[in-house]
């Protein structure tokens, strides 16, 4: 067992072990980093393999900054606030992403990073970035609006998500895991109800790269505390060294709170949320919450421990968890996540 100033001293430690790293801008007023560079005409990753193979997910698009009218704040993503605009020509909604740099170089570097995902991405089940900008000292990102807003939003008026439903979120999730693990090679490190957004077509996209680490990095920078500490895994509580199975982790935690309505870490809501370090030291001490037996299946109890295992070697992988019998149970019912979204309100009204 560790106490509270043995937890801090922990926190500090690890954070400590984080990198420096080599961000700077220009004053010609371009943002630059190793082969990335951003000014207010867009982003270019200079590179022979970008050079060979653009995404088009943000060549298609011209998008210019005076472009956009902006309609209200929406949330806060990693490092900045995130409003909804209109394209003024097109009437398109976009999110855009304001992001101050005069913050800490390590701050920097998650944005960097997720401006590298954003850029390069071409997976369905990851928002569009369609374009990015610099100007002024603010680094913009115009994302995919999606309108239904986040996991969060939708438990807030359904409370809990039957397992037909959950079984379609899970799925589209763990192909967006599938293409950052396996493809891109990227451990998200924040996945939580606020950063999976869905849409009114039922389509559930990860989103919020900003704390995300490359695996081919240096274990330093693997070691980093970093991300929202509710959903992360015991080993990055402990200082452990941790890979992609820590989002496994994290994912099996929020389709357990979907599924029984609250923090799994919290029995009853009468309980209230632990403090900080009493949390750390559950999640760490204590033995891994489980979907209650005599509340939900077979297959989703068992989907839920192949996720919150404390041996990280013992959860089974984003590739793995897609054959799941949970994911497969309900694979020839045709189960509509939109049907479920379009009986809920909107976050944002856009009948403006």
């Amino acid at each position: 067992m560790r106490g509270a100033k043995q937890w801090k001293q922990l926190k500090l430690d690890v954070t400590a072990q984080e990198a420096p790293v080599d961000n700077f801008l220009t004053a010609s007023g371009t943002f630059t980093d190793g082969d990335l560079r951003l000014n207010q005409r867009g982003l270019r990753l200079i590179s022979e393999e970008t050079q060979s193979s653009q995404s088009p997910n943000t060549e298609d698009v011209e998008l210019l900054r005076e472009d956009l009218e902006v309609i209200k704040v929406i949330g806060r993503g990693s490092g900045g606030t995130v409003q909804l605009v209109r394209h003024k020509g097109q009437g398109t909604f976009y999110a855009l992403k304001g992001i101050q740099m005069c913050i800490q170089e390590t701050v920097r570097k998650q944005i960097v990073q997720e401006l590298k995902i954003n850029k390069a991405s071409q997976c369905p089940h990851v928002v569009v970035c369609y374009h990015s900008f610099y100007h002024n000292g603010v680094i913009s990102l115009v994302l995919e609006y999606m309108d239904r807003g986040s996991l969060a939003d939708v438990l807030k008026q359904v409370q809990t998500i039957l397992e037909p439903y959950l079984a379609v979120v899970c799925k589209q999730v763990l192909k967006g895991l599938v293409y950052l693990h396996h493809e891109r090679h990227v451990i998200h490190r924040d996945i939580k109800p606020s950063n999976l957004l869905v849409n009114h077509k039922g389509e559930v996209k990860i989103t919020d790269f900003g704390v995300s680490a490359v695996l081919a990095n240096s274990m330093a920078q693997r070691n980093t505390f970093v991300g929202t500490y509710n959903y992360m895994a015991p080993e990055r509580i402990s200082g452990s060294s941790y890979d992609c199975k820590s989002d496994i982790w994290s994912l099996g935690l929020v389709i357990l709170e979907c599924a029984i309505g609250h923090f799994p870490y919290t029995s009853t809501e009468q309980e209230g949320s632990l403090s900080f370090y009493d949390l750390l030291e559950a999640i760490v001490d204590r033995p891994p919450p489980s979907a209650p037996a005599d509340q939900f299946s077979p297959e989703f109890c068992s989907f839920i421990s192949a996720c919150i295992q404390k041996d990280p070697k013992e959860r089974l992988s984003s590739l793995e968890l897609l054959c799941h019998p949970f994911i497969q149970k309900f694979e020839d019912k045709d189960i509509d996540l939109a049907i479920l979204v379009a009986s809920l309100n909107p976050p944002v009204n856009l009948d403006l």
